[in-house]
């Protein structure tokens, strides 16, 4: 049943990305600032962890969820340290991602030539 809900709360979002980007003529770089944006500003009523807990890995793999771990860090870390915690730890829960995709970049850029 995981899997189900899963995919259907992952398509939802992506159809909703894509419906913006067919309706509205965005490009996707705006749609990935405003999932980014409306994952960090459900993460602060709580309403992302509750997707998350209800669909699993649908509503953790699109970028949204990226917005929702920012914010998250930033308010716990605020909590702890105060105003400057907000800018450390904005990382914290995202770090390891961004050097995974930093590392995976540069090997991928080594092996295969790029065009232009």
């Amino acid at each position: 049943m995981i899997f189900l809900k899963s995919f259907i709360i992952g398509g939802l979002i992506c159809a909703f990305a894509q419906l913006l980007m067919d309706k509205f003529k965005l490009m996707p770089i705006y749609i990935t600032c405003l999932f980014v944006l409306l994952g960090s500003l459900f993460s602060i009523g709580g309403m992302y962890q509750k997707l998350i807990e209800f669909s699993g890995f649908g509503a953790r793999l699109p970028i949204s969820s990226f917005g929702a771990s920012l914010t998250i860090g930033a308010v716990e870390e605020a909590r702890e340290v105060g105003l400057i915690g907000i800018i450390s730890g904005m990382f914290n829960n995202v770090s390891s991602g961004i050097v995974i995709v930093i590392v995976f970049s540069f090997i991928i850029a080594l092996i295969v030539k790029p065009k232009g």
